[in-house]
């Protein structure tokens, strides 16, 4: 395919994902039509295998590779892949996790003089040892250990896009041993995803092993790779957290599925997302007709925050920004930002709860913007009952006449039981973590509930305190299982989720939105109270057509090219596929930046707009 002629398609291609369902119904046609998707794949794969090792100066003739195959198609991709490479003279031993391997990929390999170990005693795979003892099997998963660690390169085909939940059995051993156990991978930040791993380096075939394809979770041990090479279109796993950090450099292989009318389960933002949310002026615009926001912000304790949403929202091509909050933080605001108006009047949006104490700290009682913010608060609470209460339905419907309002930090406490979807929420893990514990009552959605020790349930179910329960929610568990965490959310709230982390993941109703623009630099104090306040200022000036997920989600993107402009950075959370058959040389030694802080991102807010409507 000429790509240059199709650049929708390649855009659609590289910032869509599609669950295991989907991406198995648009392969159907070209298997029924007999295109040899697997010959494909495998060739793609040998060919980036061979790209990892030169570029470690290594040549194949001296490169010690280990495939892991488990028995189904994704295990025939790797076979094939691996008898390529044995016929250009690399040694290639393949480790059998399961109890046969793909009848075809298998011969070829060995006719390629490929070595096979086997692991399962229970394993029917010709020419192979089978039936052998508990002991001898532990020596061969011990064997297979140790010739993984003295390889240069492992290709991971253990496991394809159909298996659900952790790992298990002689897979799950292998991940463990080799690879991680429920853990984001922890090393720098470098841009291209390189790795700073030592040998051996990993190639995952589709998708890394263990790792949730269809919800980007961590559930268990998984082997993280530097490269993954993924079929036809993109899985969810390659775009969600935790697992994309898992996959290394991502190579998509275009099969030419028919992608133009099917509704991909996340979607990833770009330049052109973003642009769509940005409000140019209009020749006869008035500062109001530009978008007012409402800031009630900082505290007297954190007034530093206050300054930081205003300077904000007030970079981000609004008209005008309304600041509400005490007297010290006011006279900050007006220093930091004259052009600042203070006191109560028409907005736009809302943006309250940065910089504001939660309910637990000390002194929250007898906090003014607090008090102020819960006034606000209920003008935005929707009716949860069935009783008939027409005062009460009146309020409800009232809320959805309201103007958008995000809510975060500490406000999030205050947050009602339920309200319509122009609130927008922001926690971080933590701080979802402590909402959930709030509204579930103790109950934990399933994916959340597995992730918790059996020492904290058993603590927490015979505790005589029936809210020991919600300890099961830490922010471990919210960054293990992100996606399930903000749905969860939005469900019972009816709010629009924005969960923040490397990649910032946006929720609504029927839409998941990722944004990965930001470099790590940005991991720094006020840049939340940023992003805050430059939410409200896209809400406010919110384009016909545009749904708040929709807006929520470019404000997230901007704010993190403004972070990487900062910081003059290529690193990136979420790096765009390679598409391989592109005339295109990957780019090397991309710049790594320098530290900023918060009030850098602010400076940096016009050129990041400036860049994505040019």
């Amino acid at each position: 395919m000429e790509y240059a002629d199709d650049v929708d398609r390649r855009e659609l291609l590289l910032h869509s994902a599609y669950d295991a369902q989907t991406v198995r119904d648009m392969e159907r046609p070209l298997l029924d039509k007999g295109i040899p998707l697997m010959r494909m794949a495998a060739q793609a794969v040998a060919h980036t295998a061979a790209g990892m090792l030169d570029d470690e100066d290594l040549a194949l003739e001296d490169s010690a590779i280990v495939l892991l195959a488990g028995a189904g198609d994704n295990g025939g991709d790797g076979l094939f892949a691996a008898a390529a490479l044995a016929q250009e003279g690399a040694a290639v031993t393949t480790v059998a996790v399961g109890k046969s391997l793909h009848e075809a990929g298998f011969a070829e390999f060995v006719r390629a003089g490929g070595k096979v170990l086997v692991l399962d005693p229970a394993a029917e795979i010709p020419g192979c040892a089978s039936g052998f003892s508990a002991g001898e099997a532990g020596e061969r998963l011990q064997a297979a250990v140790a010739l993984i660690n003295k390889s240069h390169l492992v290709i991971d085909a253990m496991t394809g896009i159909g298996i659900q939940g952790a790992l298990r059995g002689i897979p799950a051993a292998l991940a463990a041993a080799v690879g991680l156990d429920g853990e984001v991978p922890n090393e720098p930040a470098l841009p291209g995803r390189e790795s700073s791993r030592d040998y051996p380096l990993v190639l995952a075939v589709d998708t890394p092993s263990g790792v949730g394809v269809d919800d980007g979770s961590l559930p268990g041990p998984y082997l993280p790779a530097n490269v993954t090479v993924t079929f036809g279109a993109m899985k969810p796993c390659a775009v969600l957290p935790p697992a994309t950090f898992g996959c290394g450099r991502i190579q998509l292989v275009d099969f030419g599925f028919t992608i133009d009318d099917v509704e991909p389960q996340v979607e990833v933002v770009d330049h052109l997302f973003a642009s769509d949310a940005i409000r140019l002026p209009h020749v006869e615009d008035s500062k109001y007709a530009r978008g007012v926001v409402g800031l009630v912000t900082g505290s007297q304790r954190y007034s530093g925050a206050a300054v930081l949403t205003a300077r904000a929202a007030a970079r981000a091509n609004t008209g005008m920004i309304r600041y509400l909050g005490p007297e010290r933080a006011q006279s900050m605001v007006l220093a930091a930002l004259p052009e600042a108006v203070l006191g109560k009047g028409h907005v736009q949006s809302w943006v309250v709860g940065s910089g504001i104490p939660t309910a637990d700290a000390e002194g929250a009682d007898s906090d003014l913007q607090r008090e102020t913010i819960a006034t606000l608060l209920k003008h935005y609470s929707v009716k949860t009952s069935d009783t008939e209460d027409s005062a009460a339905d009146a309020e409800s419907d009232a809320a959805y006449d309201m103007p958008a309002l995000v809510v975060d930090a500490g406000a999030l406490d205050l947050l009602p039981d339920r309200v319509p979807g122009q609130v927008v929420i922001t926690p971080h893990a933590g701080e979802m973590a402590a909402l959930l514990n709030r509204l579930e009552h103790g109950s934990l959605p399933e994916e959340l509930e597995s992730s918790a020790s059996d020492d904290t349930a058993s603590k927490a179910k015979n505790s005589a305190n029936p809210d020991a329960a919600h300890a099961l929610y830490t922010a471990k568990d919210i960054m293990l299982h992100p996606l399930a965490a903000a749905q969860r959310a939005h469900e019972l709230t009816g709010a629009t989720v924005l969960l923040k982390g490397a990649v910032t993941i946006v929720v609504d109703e029927d839409h998941v939105y990722v944004s990965g623009s930001a470099p790590a630099w940005l991991a720094t104090a006020g840049a939340g109270d940023v992003l805050a306040g430059l939410l409200g200022a896209l809400l406010a000036q919110q384009p016909d057509g545009i749904t708040t997920a929709e807006t929520v989600a470019a404000a997230a993107y901007l704010h993190g090219a403004a972070a990487a402009i900062a910081s003059e950075s290529e690193q990136h959370g979420w790096q765009e596929p390679e598409l391989i058959g592109e005339r295109e040389h990957r780019q090397q030694f991309l710049t790594i930046g320098h530290p900023i802080v918060a009030s850098d991102v602010i400076r940096a807010i016009p050129d990041a707009i400036a860049d994505v409507i040019a």
